[in-house]
């Protein structure tokens, strides 16, 4: 319910009802109760609004709203005991009408706007304006830390306490905890997720001044020219590279530093991967996506290293189709070499942009 205007100026922050669907069937009031003063504080209605919508099973979330808002509106609903069907109608009436005056509202406080820009302004810029107010985040800044990679917020947790690592990850979704606590060294790792029994009796005060230390540690971190690892944009320039290219490449990679060379064979996908990595019931959307002339040029290039990919292709197939392709591929004999790489990239495109599309999911050693 972020974004629609507030019940009160006392009482700031309340989020509002877009819809009263249904009517408030939910509220059960006696036939007979003390009628309530017609003319209720601001407050009070606020608590109304709040009380008709649990009654509709909408739930809000009010834990980001300052405390002593939370406060003041559960002693309102604690005084107000029951009020009559008049006055009830009336306090809604009155809440839809400020709500339909409403043209459009703006997130509050620095950060509600910065995510409202995300993708429109400069990472930059984000930084700048975040270190000129000093850090000083309104809401909850675990809300940003959530959608953080776990690789920007993996040399936080290795400079950080035991401690507040365990609130860190306590506070993350579990995939995305699961996934930090796979990249910490073992004995560091361990230690850590025996720190998280220890957490039960830490405020929430203290959670969210960590919060804040680690937002300001991530908006304090340089912004990456490269969305990708350096090992990925190597893979991605050798995946459409010729092949004697790609090997001499590597090759000297080996002999200069063998570890990262390794990691680029792993985002390397070529041509003789495809009887490995692709999954047999994609081959009819990967031969779909490729222009006939070209995969026939392919299949019929495809030998060493390749050629295993070009029966895992036929053999995943109609046998109609196969024949025909076989058929296609004596007729054309042989290939040159350059005309054969250019219809292999062709075909590798292609399952990248499937890939990228969601349409299917390449395998791994594991698969």
């Amino acid at each position: 319910m972020d974004g629609l205007p507030q019940i009160s100026d006392e009482m700031d922050d309340l989020p509002a009802l877009g819809t009263m669907g249904g009517g408030f069937g939910g509220m059960d009031f006696p036939s007979t109760v003390s009628r309530m003063p017609t003319q209720l504080s601001k407050k009070a209605k606020a608590a109304v609004i709040v009380r008709i919508l649990a009654s509709e099973e909408v739930k809000l979330s009010l834990s980001h709203f300052p405390e002593r808002t939370q406060v003041e509106l559960a002693r309102q609903m604690t005084d107000l005991r029951h009020i009559d069907r008049e006055t009830m109608i009336a306090v809604v009436e009155e809440f839809l009408e400020e709500l339909e005056a409403i043209g459009v509202s703006f997130p509050g406080g620095l950060e509600g706007a910065l995510n409202l820009l995300d993708g429109t302004i400069s990472p930059d810029t984000a930084a700048k304006l975040r270190k000129q107010a000093g850090f000083s985040l309104t809401g909850d800044p675990w809300e940003r830390i959530a959608d953080i990679d776990p690789e920007r917020l993996l040399p936080i947790l290795e400079t950080e306490s035991v401690e507040v690592c365990a609130v860190i990850l306590s506070k993350l979704k579990v995939a995305k905890a699961a996934a930090l606590l796979s990249l910490i060294p073992g004995d560091r790792a361990r230690r850590v997720a025996y720190a998280i029994s220890k957490t039960a009796s830490v405020s929430p005060g203290v959670v969210q001044r960590i919060g804040i230390s680690v937002a300001g540690q991530l908006d304090s971190q340089p912004p990456k020219a490269f969305a990708d690892a350096p090992t990925e944009r190597v893979g991605a320039i050798l995946n459409f590279s010729s092949a004697s290219t790609r090997d001499g490449v590597l090759e000297g990679l080996d002999e200069r530093d063998k570890e990262f060379a390794e990691e680029v064979r792993k985002n390397i996908f070529t041509f003789a991967n495809i009887a490995t990595r692709v999954d047999a019931r994609d081959i009819s959307k990967v031969t779909r996506e490729v222009e006939q002339d070209a995969l026939i040029k392919a299949l019929a290039g495809a030998t060493g290293d390749a050629e295993p990919s070009r029966e895992f292709i036929l053999s995943n197939m109609s046998k109609r189709m196969a024949d025909g392709l076989r058929e296609e591929m004596e007729n054309l004999g042989s290939v040159k070499e350059a005309d054969s790489e250019a219809a292999m990239t062709a075909v590798v495109t292609a399952i990248r942009e499937l890939e990228a599309a969601g349409e299917i999911f390449l395998l791994t050693g594991d698969d």
